[in-house]
């Protein structure tokens, strides 16, 4: 355990009950989502040509190259 979460949990201790289970369910969505982003920065990570694809797309609406796709015209 690192020094910030035991300095974290000593300052949770002060607080009051009903004040700390508040606290510790927004810390554990916060974990939740903290470890579901780095799932999906692990699967773009490995997938290179999404980011390229990503970048390319930003560059070419940047430029004013890009247009509205036409869903009728697929």
């Amino acid at each position: 355990m690192t020094k910030a979460i035991e300095t974290a949990i000593k300052l949770l201790e002060t607080l009051p009950e009903s004040t700390q289970e508040h606290l510790v369910e927004k810390l554990r969505r916060l974990a939740f989502e903290a470890q579901d982003e780095g799932h999906w920065d692990t699967l773009f990570a490995s997938s290179s040509g999404i980011k390229a694809a990503a970048r390319k797309a930003a560059q070419e609406i940047a430029t004013g190259k890009a247009s509205d796709m036409d869903f009728n015209k697929l």
